[in-house]
């Protein structure tokens, strides 16, 4: 199986997860150089693991869904 090859339709609210799990992710990473995230630690780290956790679900449903389509 290519990973590259393999073709699934999303929806615009399904990206919305993506872009938040990518967000925290960033902000995350910008805390380290700023304090004024600082006391928002746990808040992002929930928001990140939450998105992602969600995202990789709906990818897999999404690409088990379309396993069985003959290409």
């Amino acid at each position: 199986m290519n990973f590259f090859t393999i073709k699934t339709s999303w929806s615009n609210a399904e990206f919305i997860l993506i872009k938040l799990c990518m967000a925290s992710a960033y902000i995350l990473i910008g805390s380290c150089f700023h304090d004024f995230f600082e006391n928002h630690y746990s808040v992002l780290i929930g928001v990140f693991i939450i998105t992602a956790i969600w995202f990789v679900y709906q990818w897999l449903k999404k690409m088990k869904s379309h396993s069985d389509i003959p290409y």
